[in-house]
């Protein structure tokens, strides 16, 4: 009995291997595997044309250089900071505030919300290719409004100073997916919590303190980490744009600059230790934000 109790188990366990197999064979063989061949790499010298044999061992020799002769790698990374710092609470709070008004019992509201994620849909290359022409210092539409009401609009994209601000905004176009989530946790707030507020004689505003954005605060937790995992890791959007860098490198992003040095200047060694310092920060910057979850995010029934 207690055999065929065994075999049995052998034939269930067997039969779930098989069936997360191919998980398993792309995990460690195009994920894990190529993660760990990078971190040895971010040790070594090798240029990506050349053999696998003229690969050399060099130690800490790229992180140092990376830190202490690099101007490019400080000036990436303050880029990538500046726009992540204004960028993240901007595209949070902008969806937060699309998301409350398409929460709204209206005729007609379905359409809305799909106006306003339609953007998120859309191609990386086709939205950068509208904001050039929307941002076009000549004939863009945006300093085309300004000029209506007296005010002479930027260069924008062809201005160092200006170049992180319209990206800023452009972001803003494609925050639908933000949108959806917190519509979904405004939906998932119980009614009887604004009852409750309404006989105590709750505004508006006080509803939305004290019930409204603690119920949303999981949700608002989500949206952070991924915020920040999507801010520092903006390629598609700056390639396009200024695959030099723009002016005054102003827009050479940290993974715009890490391709730059992989597969362009086919520096293997340094590029792979450019991404693990990138991975090292994702995960200080990540592992901050659950350390202090436990101070302003609230889940309804958890005890405190």
């Amino acid at each position: 009995m207690k055999k065929r109790i065994n075999r049995l188990r052998l034939r269930e366990a067997l039969s779930g291997y098989l069936f997360v197999s191919p998980w398993l064979v792309g995990f460690f063989g195009l994920t894990l595997g190529p993660m760990l061949f990078s971190f040895y790499l971010s040790f070594t010298r090798w240029n990506f044309h050349e053999p696998m044999h003229t690969l050399k061992f060099i130690g800490m020799a790229n992180y140092k250089h990376l830190f202490l002769h690099d101007p490019l790698f400080w000036k990436a990374l303050y880029n990538t900071t500046y726009y992540s710092i204004f960028a993240i609470p901007t595209g949070i709070v902008f969806a937060l505030f699309l998301a409350m008004l398409l929460n709204q019992k209206l005729r007609g509201i379905a359409v809305f919300r799909t106006i306003f994620y339609v953007p998120a849909l859309v191609t990386g290359v086709a939205t950068v290719v509208l904001w050039q022409w929307i941002l076009n210092p000549e004939f863009g539409v945006l300093n085309g409004i300004l000029k209506m009401i007296g005010i002479h609009g930027p260069a924008w994209l062809y201005d160092p100073v200006w170049t992180k601000p319209a990206l800023i905004i452009m972001h803003l176009w494609g925050v639908g997916t933000t949108m959806l989530i917190f519509l979904a946790g405004l939906q998932n707030i119980p009614t009887h919590l604004y009852e409750v507020a309404d006989l105590d004689g709750a505004n508006g505003w006080q509803k939305f303190l004290h019930v409204t954005l603690p119920m949303l605060t999981p949700t608002v937790f989500f949206n952070l980490v991924m915020a920040i995992i999507g801010a520092f890791q903006v390629f598609t959007v700056v390639y396009i744009l200024a695959g030099d860098g723009g002016p005054g490198n102003s827009l050479l992003f940290y993974v715009l600059y890490l391709y730059r040095k992989a597969f362009v200047e086919f520096e293997m060694g340094y590029a792979s230790a450019l991404a693990w310092v990138l991975f090292a920060i994702l995960l200080a910057l990540t592992l901050l934000v659950f350390r202090s979850s436990s101070l302003w995010v609230y889940y309804e029934g958890e005890k405190r």
